[in-house]
């Protein structure tokens, strides 16, 4: 038992510096998904250059991460890491297709497989989101082209049939996206609907107008 002090001082020493690496991970991760958020709403705003500049801090964040944590890779691929990367994901994605832009690659994001689908599937709530803000101003082709997205995403999501353990859960999020999805096809057959019979009954109206 001679040596237990000097085995105890290593161990101590070693966990003191995973604990002050996961307290600088943990709030690198809060900053990095506020960055996010905000430039989520940015884009909704359609402030896109305010959103690309809080996407690139976020970047710049990650980067920390991976350089701060490079000795401690179960605290990367932990829960709370990987959930920001997830939020990442999701705004670089809803950035680039509210935009028409070509869908981001996860290895450009330097993301995970896992968490780049998650990322993609959260993204199709901002994407309904956006659609009922076009369809506010009137049906669009615009508010098709995100259903299309939409419509797209679950194809692909619903084909990744693995465990849990290996997607992060993935099956739940697929489910919501079908139900998402499906909500704002409904939303918009009845905003066409509705659109088409104001037409119809603007051109009743000059008719009449015409006869009288």
């Amino acid at each position: 038992m001679q040596h237990i002090e000097e085995i105890a001082e290593r161990i101590r020493q070693s966990f003191d510096a995973r604990t002050a690496a996961r307290d600088i991970a943990l709030a690198q991760t809060r900053l990095l998904t506020r960055h996010c958020a905000n430039a989520i709403r940015a884009v909704h705003r359609q402030e896109y250059d305010l959103a690309e500049s809080h996407l690139g801090q976020a970047r710049e964040l990650i980067h920390s991460l991976q350089s701060d944590l490079a000795q401690y890779p179960d605290l990367y691929y932990s829960g709370y890491t990987q959930d920001a990367l997830k939020e990442f994901a999701e705004a670089s994605i809803v950035f680039a297709l509210v935009q028409d832009s070509a869908l981001p690659q996860p290895e450009a994001l330097e993301v995970e497989y896992a968490t780049y689908l998650q990322g993609l599937a959260e993204a199709v709530g901002e994407l309904r989101r956006r659609c009922l803000d076009l369809l506010r101003q009137g049906h669009s082709s615009d508010a098709e082209r995100l259903l299309n997205c939409m419509d797209d995403i679950y194809t692909v999501l619903v084909t990744m049939d693995y465990p849990d353990a290996i997607t992060g859960g993935l099956r739940r999020l697929t489910d919501i996206v079908r139900s998402v999805t499906e909500r704002t096809r409904g939303d918009m057959t009845i905003s066409q609907r509705q659109e088409q019979l104001e037409r119809s009954l603007l051109r009743l109206e000059e008719k009449i107008g015409r006869e009288v």
